[in-house]
């Protein structure tokens, strides 16, 4: 019998059938339920989006206006769930304020949670109110009340408003819309993974969006774009930025913001990404930020031939849009959680348990030694895995 091979971190390896996104890595194409992303990022919207993602068609004119109407009703705090926030360490860290309010909110909103179709009621809440959750958390620690609602505007006026604390303009607002719709899937990512893996215990979309967000916070998966903005303030200056990327490149530090499990080509969002930097750069007068990336891009194609990725040019985006830096992975659950909920939605439809299996590598047949017996192990060997 031949010995079974392993694919570390499940590369290449099918784990479900989806028609929610496609990624060609070769071509470097991104596809939500047919559309390809460059289309969306410049003629839709991130309602239209997550109605796409959600139903596999994009809205009539009428069902958009229904789903705007439905997320703008539901993205205040429920007064229970505001209290626990108000009096969690003003230290926590964001993500970890996060993954305890949509835990939270599930048991404040049993119904929503039952698992099936009528799961789409809290697919609507989550997409509503984790903006609000995010801002609120921000608010807190700083010592400030959570910013008042302001009925009207889009979820991208919405959200720029929230996280910013200030009035998006309208370039500002088109700018969030794009890194919204960007980053709304992307297939079986690490954090969608981990939702349907549990919502295929018929858990529920509350417990599986709580899975997704934990699997999010792992700096392995989200947190790049975060990690190239801190980069790039290391720098600080264009005349410097040659030689310090070629100084870490020498010292085998990876730079944020390069390379792709899957695409082996330019990641389309990072294209998309890119010119919404250099628009907004220009729009406020401050062009270094965009200056520096090209000039990293440039320096670490030459050296290693990498392409860049969404994370290269996301966070001078929301640094331009006035964005905390820590607020970038929070930002992206924001965005994913339509992708989430929709791969959620797919499994209910097509449930089966995923249990996969491993190859083990340890010894079969101990023999059992009383206690008194035994010879206490090297130091060195008695460690946790």
């Amino acid at each position: 019998m031949a010995t079974p091979t392993v694919d570390r971190g499940l590369e290449d390896v099918v784990a479900a059938e989806s028609k929610i996104c496609f990624i060609d890595g070769k071509e470097g194409r991104l596809v939500y339920e047919g559309y390809d992303i460059r289309d969306l990022a410049e003629k839709s919207t991130f309602e239209e989006v997550a109605y796409l993602l959600w139903y596999g068609q994009l809205p009539t004119r009428g069902q958009l206006s229904d789903l705007s109407k439905r997320l703008e009703s539901l993205r205040s705090l429920p007064v229970p769930l505001r209290d626990v926030m108000e009096h969690l360490p003003p230290n926590a860290q964001p993500m970890d304020v996060l993954r305890t309010a949509v835990s939270g909110l599930a048991i404040l909103e049993p119904a929503e949670t039952k698992p099936g179709p009528s799961s789409i009621g809290g697919a609507l809440r989550l997409t509503a109110v984790l903006p609000s959750i995010i801002s609120a958390a921000d608010r807190f620690r700083r010592g400030l009340e959570p910013l008042p609602e302001r009925p009207g505007l889009s979820h991208a006026a919405h959200v720029a408003y929230l996280l910013s604390g200030k009035t998006a303009t309208e370039l500002d607002v088109r700018a969030m819309d794009v890194a919204l719709i960007l980053h709304a899937d992307h297939e079986l990512n690490a954090s969608t993974f981990s939702a349907r893996v549990t919502a295929s215990t018929l858990s529920d979309l509350y417990s599986a969006v709580t899975s997704a967000v934990g699997t999010l916070k792992g700096p392995l998966h989200g947190g790049a774009n975060e990690r190239v903005m801190a980069m790039l303030r290391e720098i600080g200056t264009i005349d410097r930025a040659e030689v310090a990327v070629r100084e870490k490149l020498a010292r085998h530090e990876r730079i944020m913001g390069f390379g792709h499990r899957v695409y082996k080509v330019e990641d389309p969002r990072a294209t998309i990404l890119r010119e919404w930097s250099r628009r907004l750069g220009e729009e406020n007068h401050d062009m270094r930020w965009y200056d520096l990336l090209r000039k990293v891009e440039s320096v670490v194609h030459q050296e290693k031939g990498l392409y860049p990725n969404v994370d290269l040019y996301s966070g001078s985006v929301y640094t331009l849009l006035g964005i905390p830096d820590d607020l970038f992975t929070p930002l992206f659950a924001a965005s994913r959680v339509v992708g989430w909920t929709a791969h959620v939605l797919e499994e209910y439809n097509d449930l089966r348990l995923i249990r996969p299996t491993a190859l083990y590598t340890g010894p079969t047949r101990l023999t059992y030694v009383p206690i008194d017996e035994r010879v206490a192990a090297e130091p060195a060997s008695a460690v946790p895995r």
